[in-house]
């Protein structure tokens, strides 16, 4: 390759706004090494043959941000936002918990299944009074789903009484910590999703409708297009994914927090999302982009902790980092450093030879 097309694709990758949550991530870890030079370092538990390791923490701490944020995505594509993902995977967690609490038989993989089903239906009911809330009722996205965000941990204590419900079911646990060929079961499950989904958006038109909806809603409806089916899918399929990621969260620990699961998770997703490349006035979405803002925000997490930062002082830690990325990610700052490089550097002088006289 000639050095002007590996010129030319380099140009092309930094303009990728997931190429710089790459980079983030890379700078995360090396500032991690800095501290501790066996950070990165990976073995295997003799006792069971699983992997063990800060990088097998991270990929299990993401699996349930990708998915808020991989529903997230397609939400904002469509020009609206969902809220209540948060609230949702408690819900989900309180359902489950308590199906498993209640069972004669909680340790067999029917019941176990049986519990992720219903949980799943609930969310999806509860995604689906979002999705009539804007596309039918015609209340703005961010009202509608600040409303169930509000009463979504209200219905999870209402299921559990109040209390933070304990289970014991070893097929349920296993989702969240189960091990296939050394890699966590969660981060399978939710690569796996994250494809499915991709395929069907990508390889239909589906996509293409969805981000019609979200650039402009009446032309959309005039080329043929029926906004309001298509934004009630969306908020079912975001609430799916909300208690996919509720049932990954509770089943690590078996018990659902109804004040802590879920907890200002539906931010981590929106970061996710921008980061990700995707825009907030709708139109546009990347899932893959999704998928790199999830793994970021899990190393950042996972970075705040291993460096002893102060609770006090995370959210700044946090939003620096996210800030330097955004930057990083704008065009308009780009063009403006290649400016000042360009302005700073000197004009080639020109040598005026004279050629001696015959």
């Amino acid at each position: 390759m000639s050095a002007s097309a590996r010129a030319s694709v380099w140009r092309d990758l930094i303009r990728k706004p997931f190429f710089w949550g790459i980079v983030a991530i890379v700078a995360l870890l090396a500032l991690n090494v800095l501290k501790d030079p066996t950070y990165l370092a990976i073995s295997i538990n003799p006792n069971n043959g699983n992997l063990v390791g800060n990088l097998v923490d991270i990929l299990r701490q993401a699996a349930p941000i990708m998915m808020i944020a991989v529903g997230m995505s397609l939400v904002i594509a469509t020009g609206g936002i969902d809220l209540s993902v948060g609230s949702l995977m408690a819900v989900a967690g309180a359902v489950s918990m308590e199906f498993l609490a209640a069972a004669d038989d909680s340790g067999s993989v029917g019941v176990a299944l049986s519990a992720v089903g219903l949980a799943l239906l609930v969310t999806a009911i509860l995604g689906a009074v979002n999705g009539i809330l804007v596309a039918y009722v015609g209340l703005q996205p961010f009202i509608a789903t600040l409303v169930l965000m509000l009463a979504g941990r209200g219905i999870a204590k209402v299921i559990t009484g109040g209390q933070n419900t304990a289970a014991s079911s070893d097929p349920f646990r296993w989702i969240a910590n189960g091990f296939v060929i050394g890699i966590p079961v969660v981060f399978i499950l939710a690569v796996l999703i994250v494809l499915v989904v991709a395929w069907v958006v990508r390889r239909s038109a589906l996509g293409l409708m969805i981000e019609a909806i979200g650039i402009n809603p009446r032309a959309s409806r005039m080329a043929g297009i029926k906004p309001k089916g298509l934004l009630l899918t969306t908020y079912v399929l975001s609430g799916i994914l909300a208690g996919i990621a509720g049932v990954m969260s509770v089943g690590s620990v078996m018990t659902v927090d109804i004040s802590r699961t879920g907890y200002q998770l539906e931010l981590d997703a929106i970061l996710a999302v921008v980061i990700g490349g995707a825009s907030l006035a709708g139109g546009k979405f990347s899932l893959s982009g999704a998928f790199v803002g999830a793994l970021l925000i899990a190393t950042l997490d996972k970075t705040v902790l291993f460096l002893g930062v102060s609770s006090s002082a995370t959210p700044a830690f946090k939003a620096i980092v996210i800030v330097a990325i955004c930057l990083l990610q704008s065009e308009r700052v780009r063009s403006w450093f290649q400016r000042r490089k360009k302005a700073q550097t000197p004009a080639p002088r020109v040598e005026i030879v004279k050629e001696a006289a015959a």
